[in-house]
């Protein structure tokens, strides 16, 4: 008996030190996707002027998704301590809902991933267009030229249909002068002569958002089929817990009858007597006994 009852206090530990490697799993996982999505954020803020913004709705979802799982890890540390069953089962119905989230994520991830080059192409235009009347449109597409060293659209030669002639540096031949905005300039090797930069705008700033879509989308993916195994697990675990404090009872119970100890409440009334005994006097009726009337 003492052997059994280690047997289950032994298996009742395994069953809550394996919910707690789980739930540190995903506390790990959910710090990673609040840092993944807080830095998508803010790579998104910083182009904010180019990328729509329904664009920053996957990487909001992933930071959001990382705090729901820092609750619900802490609330299945909480349910296996207490080795509650309904604890551990709607800690495994929070993991599924959480499962629904992230794959909604993705999706969306995926999805604007194909709507990234004409986005882009459309917003670096409409903010050339502005660039001299708009200060902030001018600082943003500074930003851009100078973070991700490009210039104009697909090169440098855009800027001819936007910008006037002696407003920025110049560079070029007398009878054909280049104009650009300083930021698109390379520092300067021959004295105060503009190298502009090779590159265009437009394939620089799409690998930004492409990536970053993947990465949200990838991330997702990933954490979404772990989410669904712990669920699964956490069901299983709670069906462990509760035939485990089955056992207990039933153990408990044959302990109880072992050592004669009745459950129900006894009548002093009522004196039990053996099979082999016989009715000393034969006017004292047992409940037994037939009734006489």
């Amino acid at each position: 008996m003492a052997n059994e009852r280690s047997d289950l206090n032994t298996g009742m530990r395994c069953v809550k030190y394996m919910i707690f490697v789980i739930n540190f799993m995903f506390l790990l996982t959910a710090i990673l996707l609040v840092t993944v999505g807080s830095a998508i954020g803010t790579i998104f803020g910083d182009f904010d002027t180019f990328i729509d913004s329904h664009f920053s709705s996957p990487a909001q979802l992933l930071v959001a998704i990382g705090f729901i799982m820092m609750f619900v890890s802490i609330f299945g540390c909480v349910g296996a301590v207490r080795e509650s069953t309904a604890m551990i089962n709607i800690y495994g119905v929070l993991l599924a809902l959480v499962f629904v989230l992230e794959v909604a994520a993705a999706i969306s991830a995926f999805a604007l991933r194909g709507q990234v080059t004409e986005m882009v192409r459309r917003t670096i235009n409409q903010s050339m267009v502005s660039y001299n009347s708009n200060h902030y449109v001018a600082k943003s597409v500074d930003f851009m030229q100078s973070a991700l060293e490009c210039c104009g659209v697909e090169s440098y030669q855009d800027w001819r249909f936007f910008l006037e002639n002696d407003t920025f540096a110049t560079n070029g031949t007398e009878s054909a002068p280049l104009v650009v905005p300083d930021s698109c300039c390379q520092k300067p090797t021959f004295g105060e002569m503009c190298q502009p930069f090779e590159y265009g705008c437009l394939s620089r700033m799409e690998w930004v958002v492409s990536q970053s879509a993947a990465l949200v989308a990838t991330g997702a993916t990933t954490v979404a089929f772990v989410q669904i195994l712990g669920s699964i697990c956490a069901f299983m675990l709670a069906r462990t817990i509760r035939r485990t404090k089955s056992l207990r009872a039933a153990r408990r119970w044959q302990l109880q009858q072992s050592l004669g100890i009745m459950t129900k409440p006894h009548n002093p009334s009522y004196t039990q007597m053996e099979k082999s005994e016989k009715n000393a006097d034969e006017e004292m009726y047992l409940p037994n006994s037939p009734s006489v009337n």
